[in-house]
């Protein structure tokens, strides 16, 4: 989408040719005005001289006469069914079955000029409904809620169908990625009951910027592709939009790869998860003694796996140095994994661990598993604290038995690949050990061939089914990558891909990304992830939109300006948005807003209520920290404190 001003007819057509450029399919262009909309039919001639002939979409929000001026210009009007010629000014009232119908049938009349405009033009249109912009009507009914957002978007359906135009694209955007995922999956559950089958539009709305935003839009988008939905995709961050391009391109090729998998013969299992509706998966409660409890009741652990090519004594001398520098922070250490091959990698780690040199973490350890005999008395006798990964498909019964036993026996922990197959051929032999204490992931012969979320899932499913609910370790580990590409972009586009869908779903206890050699990466990107899906939040949170013709200020700079005042204050939801079109409604879920209200004039905001009007831009950060300070929720910078003291 372009961010430039639409009146600036050649500033518009310059980035538009970037994105063009830079690999965009599709350009959308806000048309706030009829002076806007107007705008566009010069904006079009240009960049049609030019032999640009990439489809142009227009954005409306609020004027029906913009929308009518635009479809004479451009391939593809979109319309946000919350500020289309209905009422949003989040007034209480309840509306009687009589008011609804009266309201519906105003919305027949003010809409169906645009659908004969368009069908009589043979232009599109975009269905674009927005969690942060439900009209009074919707909300009073349905609530701020996916079931709101799909209604929203079925009554314009409805009417456009009544006219016989058919010509739609649908989205269901919102700034949480749990949400969107949810309001996806729900309107077409609901098309399907309605016997329509319209093309999806996805996109995580203000998402932010940097990692954050890049991580945010992957759970969202990257969750939907890799279940098959989605038709046209937009990575939207508060950055300049030809940055979004490479992100958006990679997501559609790494989850294409997907929809050509055959995972074979499943095993029959009941769905476990609601898709519609958010739900942590119930585990039971394990203990571990430097890791913490491990359950849905807590928060997600994370562990870090170190660089394959050190050994073992390298690798503990980089846990003690890293575990000294991420004490007493929000992003602590909670495991470190380490790949034991030979009788002589034990020899160093047991070295290692004498003289009481005990780790300062739970050491999750990779072993080869025939070595049970000698290997687990030399490890017990070191007093470390360590918990076996044990492979079911390496082992012979009789091995596993005896890892079991020991886990049992001795009330220690240990984790356990299976797959899901092997899970339900092995019953017997698995429940009979008990399987107390027991962390669980997928484990299968060929994981590059295999859809790893749907591998979870069944998993999930069989061990439901069985009565048995250990909590779910989710590893992101080179061999399971949907693709081999190299790159931190192609770390984080992996990892939110999985842990994110999984985690969006209430599955995954225990989070570890095992390809990248730096640990401060490696941990830092998991708790990225973890805050992005809203599992475990260890920083403050932006909610900010990407910037276009409707913004009132400087989006980038004024969103830095905010985080580099505000980034320290852990836990707090803070909203950055160029206007007001979304502005409110994303409110709902921001502590905090800082909205354009006028040129050079911001509105700030507590929650959903503006709090304060036309607070000048010089001014407007200043007054935004003071309102954090109000409510209770500011702390002084931590280098401020050092200085004073």
């Amino acid at each position: 989408m372009t961010t430039a001003l639409t009146t600036n007819v050649e500033a518009t057509v310059k980035q538009t040719r970037a994105l063009v450029e830079a690999g965009c399919e599709i350009v959308r262009i806000t048309a706030p005005n009829l002076k806007a909309a107007k705008a566009l039919k010069d904006i079009r001639k240009q960049l049609r001289d030019d032999k640009i002939d990439v489809p142009l979409v227009a954005d409306i929000h609020f004027l029906p006469s913009a929308a009518m001026e635009a479809a004479e210009h451009v391939e593809k009007v979109r319309v946000n069914p919350g500020n289309y010629a209905d009422k949003k000014k989040f007034q209480v009232k309840e509306y009687s079955d009589e008011e609804y119908k009266t309201e519906l049938q105003k919305l027949h009349e003010s809409f169906t000029p645009l659908v004969l405009r368009c069908k009589e033009l043979g232009r599109s249109m975009r269905i674009g409904t927005n969690h942060g912009s439900l009209s009074d009507r919707i909300m009073n009914r349905y609530g701020d809620s996916p079931w709101g957002m799909v209604e929203s978007a079925l009554e314009f359906i409805r009417i456009a169908e009544h006219n016989g135009y058919k010509d739609m694209v649908l989205s269901m955007k919102a700034s949480n990625p749990k949400v969107m995922i949810q309001a996806y999956r729900l309107v077409v559950a609901k098309m399907e009951e309605e016997n329509m089958h319209y093309p999806l539009h996805l996109g995580v709305t203000e998402a932010g910027d940097g990692e954050d935003g890049r991580i945010k839009s992957t759970i969202g988008i990257g969750s939907l592709l890799a279940d098959g939905l989605g038709d046209t995709i937009r990575v939207s961050l508060t950055e300049d939009p030809v940055y979004e391009i490479p992100v958006a391109r990679a997501l559609v090729d790494k989850t294409a790869k997907l929809w050509k998998r055959n995972g074979g013969q499943e095993p029959e299992t009941k769905e476990s998860i609601n898709p519609y509706e958010f739900r942590k998966r119930i585990t039971e409660s394990i203990e571990i003694p430097t890791t913490g409890t491990v359950s849905y009741q807590a928060l997600p652990r994370t562990l870090i796996k170190p660089p394959t090519e050190i050994n073992p004594v390298e690798s503990m001398d980089l846990l003690k140095s890293f575990s000294n520098s991420h004490q007493n922070t929000d992003t602590p250490l909670e495991g470190w994994i380490l790949s034991l091959a030979s009788n002589s990698d034990m020899d160093e780690l047991i070295e290692k661990l004498g003289a009481n040199q005990k780790p300062p973490t739970t050491l999750f350890l990779e072993i080869n598993e025939h070595h049970f005999g000698d290997w687990v008395a030399q490890l017990n006798s070191s007093g470390a604290d360590f918990i076996p990964i044990i492979s079911w498909d390496k082992l012979e019964k009789e091995e596993f038995e005896k890892w079991a036993n020991w886990s049992s026996s001795n009330k220690r922990t240990m984790a356990l690949g299976i797959s899901a197959k092997s899970l339900a051929a092995n019953t017997q032999i698995l429940l009979k050990t008990g399987l107390k204490n027991t962390i669980v992931f997928p484990q299968t012969d060929s994981l590059t061939d295999t859809h790893l979320i749907g591998e979870y899932r069944l998993l999930v499913a069989t061990l439901e089914a069985l009565g048995w609910k250990p909590p779910i370790w989710i590893r992101s580990r080179p061999e399971s990558y949907i693709s081999q590409d190299t790159g931190f972009l192609n770390d984080l586009l992996e990892a939110s891909i999985l842990a994110g869908s999984l985690l969006a779903d209430g599955i995954g206890d225990v989070l570890s990304i095992e390809r990248i050699a730096d640990p401060n990466k490696s941990l830092q990107l998991a708790y990225n992830v973890l805050q992005g899906a809203g599992a475990r939040i260890s920083k403050t949170e932006y909610v900010a939109c990407p910037s276009c013709g409707r913004t009132l200020f400087d989006l980038q700079s004024t969103t830095q300006m905010i985080r580099q005042n505000t980034q320290h204050l852990k836990g707090v939801k803070v909203a950055v948005m160029g206007c007001i079109v979304n502005g409110p409604g994303e409110m709902a879920d921001a502590d905090f807003g800082y909205v354009g209200g006028a040129p050079g004039k911001v509105n700030l905001y507590i929650g959903k209520d503006c709090v304060e009007h036309h607070v000048p831009e010089a001014d407007a950060v200043s007054r935004l920290i003071d309102l954090i300070r109000q409510e209770g929720k500011w702390i002084e910078p931590p280098e401020k404190v050092q200085q004073e003291s």
